[in-house]
């Protein structure tokens, strides 16, 4: 003799609630497959990275420190600081900015 009685014979609250446990079991099974496919369809493709020009050639003693990509142009901060700015066309320095930056205490 079994102890569980079948699903016919549970109340009806109980019923009900064992419906509503089932809807959000499937809700968060389908809620996780959206996630899913959206961070998978969604994220940027890693080696897609962006192209620095052919051409760009630091100056003689320039030891890059940090690299940031404009829209036609390229922005390499070095670590004697100064900023180069070069062209993305072409590779060619646009701009040198010297910064200074204030004595330590």
């Amino acid at each position: 003799m079994s102890d569980t009685p079948d699903a016919e014979g549970l109340p009806p609250a109980l019923r009900f609630l064992k419906a509503l446990v089932i809807i959000l079991m499937i809700t968060m099974i389908a809620g996780l497959i959206t996630v899913v496919t959206l961070l998978v369809t969604r994220l940027p493709d890693p080696n897609a990275a962006p192209r620095l020009p052919e051409g760009l050639a630091l100056p003689e003693g320039a030891v890059p420190a940090a690299v940031t990509l404009g829209t036609g142009w390229v922005a390499v901060v070095t670590e004697d600081n100064r900023i180069l700015i070069f062209l993305t066309a072409d590779g060619r320095l646009l701009q040198e900015v010297k910064v200074d930056l204030p004595k330590a205490p």
